[in-house]
C-alpha cells in the first residue's frame, strides 16, 4: 500500500470519527445543554467550552466541503430520494382510484392494482396498448376532441366517462387526467385517475324511481302523472286533439284497512292496479295519486263517450271479487271526469274538475261516474262561501238543536230524543246538514260544533225533567275528530258538571269508524266514559268492519241499525236477513236494538214483529224545535 493510499485511509478514518463526534454533540448534547441549564453549568465546570471549539472546527470543515470527498451529503439526498419514491410506490398501489400512465405518445406504461380490480385487465395485458383499447361506444369523436383540447390548454380535465370492462360490461367512471411536463415544459406522460360510479348511478336511478313511481303499486305516482299530464295537454293543444283525464276512487276502502289490516289494504291496491291496467290501451297512462286514488291519462280521446265508456268498462271490471288471503271482498268505484278543450284549458284545471266530478259522482251515491260540467265549479266555489261562513255561524250562534224521538215499539211511547244540529243561514234559510257537515269536517269544525251541541242537549234534557217529562235519556253522536282526540271523557264530565245533567240521562252515539281509527285507544276511552254513568251505543251498525271480538269488549248498551238496512224492509231478502243478524246478536250479548229511518207503518210493524225494540224515522216524527215535539203521539203500526 503507496504512502498516499495510507494517508488518505486515515484522514478518512480521522475525519469519520470526528463526524461521528460532531453528530453525537450536536443531536444529544447540545439540545440538553440548551434546554437544562444545570446541565450546562456541569459541563462548563468539567471540561470549559471544548464542545464548543469541536463544533466550530466540525462547521469549518463542512462549509469548506473538506467532507464532501466522502459523499455524506449525496449519500443523505439519494436516501431521502428513495424514501420520497417508496412511499409513492405504495400510495400508487394502495389507492382505491384506478391508476394509468401512459408515455407522451398514449401508448400505457404503467397501472396499478386498483386499475386491474375495476377494469378486469391485468397490467401486462394492457402494457403497450392505447386507453382506446376501452372505449365503450357511448361517446363519439367529438367527446374525445374536446377532452384533449382541455386537457392540452387547461392542464387537467374531470368528467363522466363510460368505458368498457374486460368481461365487455360497459360501466361509468369518474376521470381526471393531467399531462406531465419537464423542466423545459414537454409533455413526458399522461396520468388518468378514475373511480368506478356504477353503485353511485345505480342509486342515483333508485331515487329517480323512488321519486316518481309508486313503491307499492308500481305505477306513476302524483309528480310524474302531472308531468305527464302537462305534457299531454301541451301535445293536444298544439296538434288541436282533445284530453281525458279520470280519476278512480275506491268506496269505502278505509274499512278494508280498520277489519282486515293495511297489509289486506296494500293487496287490494295493488290486485286494483293491475285489474285497471287490463282495460287500458297501450299508450294509457295509469298512476296512483295516492292513498286509494287513481288517475288515467287518455290521449287523443275522440268523442266524449269514449271517456265515459271506459269509465263504464272499469266500473264494471272493479265490481268482481278480490280474493286476499283466502277472503273474496268486493269493491266498487267512483269516477270523475274531465276533458280538454271542453271543461279546462290548463293540465291543472284538467285534474282540478276532474276531482269535482269524482265528489260530483260520490255525491249520487258511488259506484257511478260523473263527467265534470260548469255547474259543479259554482258548486265547489259555494262550499268555499260556506265553510267560511259556517265559521261565522259558530261564532254568532246560528247553530240550532233539533231533537228526534225516539219510540219505544212496544209501548208505542217517546223513550229518548236524538239531537241533531242544524244551521238557519240568515240568507239561505235552513242548510242542508248533508251540505255544511262535510265541510264542518274537512275544516276542524266539527269538534266545537259537537261539543256546543252536547252541551245544548244536556241543557235542553235537564230542562225536560225539571218540567216532568218523561223520557230517558238525550242521545248525542260524537264525531270521529271529537273521539279520536282522547279527552272525550273529561269534556263530557265537564259538560255533564256545567249543566247539573245527571249521567244517566245522557247517550253517546259513536260510528264504527270512529272506533276503528284506533280500536284499542276507543275501547280504553269507551270505558271511561262508561265510568261516568252515561250510556254508549253503536251508530250506523253494520256499515263498518268491526270484529266481534272487539264488540265484545265495548261497554256498549245499544246497537243502531243503518237506515240503508231498514230501507228494504219488509220485502228485501238481503235487508231482511241482515237485520235479524243485527237483532239476534245484539239480544246474545245483551244489548237493546235501535233501528234508524222508518219511514212505512209496515217497517215499524216488521221490526217490532222480529223484536227491535225501539225505531226512529220520519214515519214517527222528523227533526223538529224541542218545543214542537208532542210527547203523547203514539204511532198505529202496521204488522208484517
Amino acid at each position: 500500500m503507496s504512502s498516499i493510499t495510507r494517508d488518505a485511509l486515515r484522514t478518512a478514518t480521522l475525519y469519520g470519527l470526528v463526524s461521528m463526534v460532531w453528530l453525537a454533540i450536536n443531536d444529544y448534547l447540545l439540545p440538553r445543554l440548551i434546554e437544562e441549564p444545570a446541565v450546562l453549568a456541569r459541563a462548563q465546570q468539567a471540561g470549559g467550552y471544548l464542545w464548543l471549539a469541536l463544533s466550530a472546527v466540525l462547521i469549518y470543515l463542512a462549509r469548506s466541503r473538506l467532507l464532501g470527498f466522502m459523499g455524506i451529503a449525496e449519500l443523505a439526498r439519494r436516501d431521502e430520494d428513495m424514501q420520497r419514491l417508496r412511499l409513492a410506490a405504495a400510495v400508487f398501489d394502495t389507492t382505491l382510484e384506478g391508476v394509468l400512465v401512459t408515455d407522451a405518445t398514449g401508448v400505457i406504461v404503467h397501472v396499478n392494482r386498483a386499475f386491474s380490480e375495476i377494469t378486469g385487465y391485468q397490467q401486462d395485458e394492457v402494457l403497450g396498448l392505447r386507453p382506446s383499447t376501452f372505449k365503450s361506444g357511448r361517446h363519439g369523436p367529438e367527446f374525445y376532441e374536446r377532452m384533449f383540447k382541455t386537457i392540452l390548454s387547461a392542464g387537467q380535465w374531470s368528467g363522466e366517462i363510460w368505458n368498457r370492462r374486460k368481461s365487455g360490461e360497459i360501466y361509468p367512471q369518474w376521470q381526471s387526467i393531467r399531462p406531465i411536463r419537464d423542466e423545459q415544459g414537454k409533455i413526458t406522460q399522461f396520468v388518468a385517475v378514475f373511480s368506478d360510479i356504477s353503485s353511485i348511478k345505480h342509486s342515483e336511478r333508485e331515487l329517480a324511481h323512488l321519486a316518481h313511481y309508486d313503491p307499492l303499486t308500481g305505477l306513476p305516482n302524483r309528480l310524474l302523472f302531472t308531468d305527464r299530464a302537462e305534457q299531454a295537454h301541451t301535445h293536444a293543444r298544439r296538434n288541436k286533439r282533445s284530453l281525458a283525464l279520470l280519476l278512480v276512487d275506491l268506496d269505502h276502502f278505509k274499512h278494508i284497512n280498520e277489519s282486515l289490516g293495511h297489509s289486506a289494504g296494500d293487496e287490494v291496491l295493488k290486485a286494483a292496479a293491475e285489474r285497471l291496467q287490463i282495460h287500458l290501451e297501450k299508450g294509457v297512462t295509469l298512476a296512483r295519486l295516492g292513498g286509494d286514488e287513481f288517475a288515467i291519462l287518455l290521449e287523443n280521446a275522440q268523442q266524449v263517450a269514449q271517456s265515459a265508456e271506459l269509465a263504464q268498462t272499469i266500473l264494471e271490471g272493479l265490481r268482481e271479487p278480490f280474493m286476499v288471503s283466502g277472503q273474496s271482498l268486493f269493491l266498487t268505484a267512483s269516477v270523475g271526469i274531465s276533458i280538454f278543450p271542453y271543461d279546462a284549458l290548463t293540465a291543472e284545471q284538467l285534474l282540478r274538475n276532474a276531482d269535482a266530478a269524482l265528489s260530483q259522482a260520490k255525491h249520487q251515491g258511488r259506484e257511478s261516474y260523473a263527467m265534470y260540467t260548469a255547474e259543479l265549479t259554482a258548486h265547489a266555489q259555494r262550499r268555499v262561501e260556506l265553510a267560511a261562513e259556517l265559521r261565522q255561524a259558530v261564532e254568532e250562534h246560528e247553530l240550532r238543536v233539533f231533537y228526534q224521538p225516539i219510540h219505544n215499539l212496544h209501548s208505542r211511547c217517546i223513550e229518548g230524543v236524538e239531537a241533531l244540529v242544524r244551521w238557519q243561514h240568515p240568507a239561505r234559510g235552513m242548510v242542508s246538514p248533508g251540505e255544511f257537515i262535510p265541510i264542518a269536517e274537512q275544516s276542524g269544525l266539527i269538534a266545537d260544533i259537537d261539543n256546543w251541541v252536547l252541551t245544548e242537549a244536556c241543557r235542553q234534557m235537564g230542562e225536560w225533567l225539571a218540567e216532568g217529562v218523561a223520557i230517558s235519556y238525550v242521545a248525542v253522536n260524537v264525531s270521529s275528530r271529537l273521539f279520536g282526540r282522547g279527552d272525550l271523557d273529561r269534556r263530557v264530565a265537564k259538560v255533564l258538571d256545567e249543566t247539573g245533567l245527571a249521567p244517566e240521562f245522557l247517550e253517546l252515539e259513536v260510528t264504527e269508524s270512529a272506533i276503528m281509527d284506533d280500536p284499542d285507544q276507543a275501547i280504553e276511552q269507551m270505558h271511561r266514559l262508561r265510568d261516568l254513568g252515561l250510556k254508549l251505543s253503536i251508530d250506523d251498525f253494520g256499515t263498518g268492519y268491526s270484529s266481534l271480538l272487539r264488540l265484545k269488549r265495548m261497554p256498549v248498551q245499544k246497537l243502531k241499525i243503518d237506515q240503508g238496512f231498514v230501507a228494504g224492509l219488509p220485502d228485501d231478502d238481503d235487508d231482511i236477513a241482515i237485520v235479524n243478524a243485527i237483532i239476534a246478536l245484539a239480544r246474545a250479548m245483551g244489548m237493546r236494538v235501535l233501528a234508524e229511518g222508518i219511514e212505512q207503518a209496515n217497517q215499524a210493524g216488521f221490526l217490532l214483529k222480529h223484536n227491535c225494540e225501539l225505531g226512529q224515522g220520519y214515519w214517527f216524527a222528523r227533526p223538529m224545535p224541542a218545543e214542537q215535539i208532542d210527547w203523547h203521539h203514539a204511532p198505529v203500526f202496521v204488522s208484517a
